[in-house]
């Protein structure tokens, strides 16, 4: 019986997934079409271009986002700042792989005009629930309810700190705050978000095996509680430093990767494909689903 995370793309174990063309965005995505100027940004948003920062320990707990370490920027007084949206969105119109399209979110975007983004071509949303054992996000049940309200699929995801509390501890936080699963046709599977600490040592001060073993027994709690294999969002960099490039779960949880390029690149863990894919951050996160629409559907009902 093939595991239950990848049977909605089952047809794709039975081939390997070819590499995506290119084709144009549909629609021009700008800050002010899309009703994101000054929405969940810090007013001292440093422009596309300032210098990546290299030491998060100041960063407040309850920073962490999908791809942080490719967003957070230093102002000019070296104060943590976002890209600004007006200016990233800017830049010349983008060009996405072919797929589904979908984008995240977390407390950053605060208000979300999901309308305009449903306008745009966007088909699903995850939005982030949680992170460690203690935060929760608080915009998450209005992106959340909103995402759904526009006719999207959406689902959760968690943003993990292995060092502050178990696997365990972690994924029921996750459950218990939104996280969960329901078989309604539009909620997707959850994720565990696991990449750069924003807070200090890349890998959390865990060695290679010890971080397996924490992603292990998050991922196992939460199909307990779910019956749900989570999604694992990661990138092949952080993946190969702090886990050795482990292959424990490339037949059971669908892969998220994160590469901000034209190609998706080498894949972590020796996944035979990547279900999510996210391919920019500009003006907000992008993400590309590797199947159809259909499939999409079937990854949500399980």
């Amino acid at each position: 019986m093939p595991p239950t995370p990848l049977s909605p793309v089952s047809s794709l174990r039975r081939r390997r997934v070819a590499r995506l063309g290119l084709v144009p965005l549909a629609v021009a995505l700008t800050a002010g079409s899309l009703g994101l100027a000054g929405a969940g940004a810090p007013a001292s948003a440093a422009p596309a271009g300032g210098p990546t920062r290299t030491n998060a320990s100041a960063l407040p707990f309850g920073s962490g986002s999908m791809g942080w370490r490719s967003e957070v920027r230093l102002n000019a007084s070296g104060a943590q700042a976002r890209y600004s949206y007006a200016d990233n969105a800017r830049t010349a119109l983008r060009r996405a792989p072919s797929g589904v399209k979908g984008m995240d979110v977390s407390s950053w975007q605060g208000r979300v005009n999901w309308s305009n983004w449903r306008s745009a071509g966007m088909r699903f949303a995850y939005v982030k629930a949680t992170e460690g054992s203690s935060y929760r996000n608080p915009y998450f049940s209005s992106q959340y309810t909103g995402a759904a309200a526009a006719g999207m699929l959406r689902g959760a995801y968690h943003f993990a700190v292995p060092n502050r509390s178990s696997g365990v501890t972690q994924a029921n936080y996750f459950v218990n705050r939104g996280g969960g699963w329901t078989a309604d046709g539009r909620t997707l599977p959850g994720v565990l978000d696991i990449e750069y600490n924003p807070y200090g040592a890349t890998c959390y001060g865990k060695s290679k095996a010890a971080m397996v073993t924490w992603i292990r027994s998050f991922v196992v709690q939460y199909k307990k509680r779910t019956g749900r294999d989570a999604v694992i969002y990661t990138t092949a960099d952080w993946w190969s430093r702090c886990t050795g490039n482990s292959t424990a779960f490339n037949r059971t949880n669908p892969l998220w990767v994160a590469r901000y390029s034209s190609s998706v690149g080498t894949l972590p863990g020796k996944w035979p494909f990547y279900t999510f894919w996210q391919y920019s951050s500009s003006p907000i996160d992008q993400n590309v689903f590797s199947a159809s629409a259909s499939r999409l559907g079937l990854l949500a009902r399980g």
